[in-house]
């Protein structure tokens, strides 16, 4: 049986362990790697070499940035009463897109899911808790996706927030059940956040 050189293969193992990337698109990304000139190789290999020497993680809300506190923790012209909850990281970004939303984010790092055996303790939540009792929250945007996972995740926050004087709202319907926060379509997200109700 045939089989690739080993470095082709070690790569193609490498490429399989990142989130969508299955045996037949880590080929055609390495098949288009060699095709590419030694410089270009090197940039690439540079940026990835040089990602976790620059990306750091805000202390204040767990998103990726190369500076601790991030842009928008930073930023004193940002609403600092309002903070949208969002599951990951890519969130942000897509919610930033809309141009919608002015206030500050906290990044849970994933969703109670027992399925993968992740729960509440393993999350950002207690670091929201403390943030919405030290600072002057007056409101917390609940932005899951609309999936089982977003849901519990949501249910568990509303609980956990019970007895805060803080107003809690979550995104509006217009997200597609079982959508994707990060790919849904700026407008449809901008509405979203633009008519948010009560959770």
């Amino acid at each position: 049986m045939a089989t690739y050189p080993p470095a082709i293969a070690r790569l193609l193992d490498a490429l399989t362990h990142l989130p969508g990337v299955g045996p037949k698109t880590a080929e055609r990304y390495i098949f288009s790697l060699l095709r590419r000139s030694p410089a270009q190789l090197h940039e690439l290999s540079q940026s990835i070499e040089h990602l976790r020497d620059k990306i750091v993680v805000c202390s204040r809300c767990h998103t990726f940035d190369e500076q601790n506190p991030c842009r928008y923790c930073s930023d004193r012209s940002r609403d600092q009463s309002t903070i949208c909850v969002v599951t990951d990281a890519p969130d942000v970004l897509a919610i930033e897109h809309t141009g919608v939303y002015k206030g500050l984010y906290h990044v849970l790092g994933g969703t109670v899911s027992a399925m993968e055996g992740r729960g509440p303790d393993q999350l950002f939540i207690k670091d929201l808790i403390t943030r919405v009792s030290a600072e002057q929250v007056s409101e917390i945007i609940l932005a899951m996706n609309p999936d089982i996972e977003g849901e519990t995740t949501t249910l568990y926050l509303k609980k956990a927030l019970e007895g805060l004087t803080v107003k809690v709202t979550q995104l509006a319907r217009g997200i597609p059940t079982g959508g994707d926060v990060t790919y849904v379509d700026e407008a449809t997200l901008g509405e979203a956040i633009a008519h948010r109700q009560a959770a």
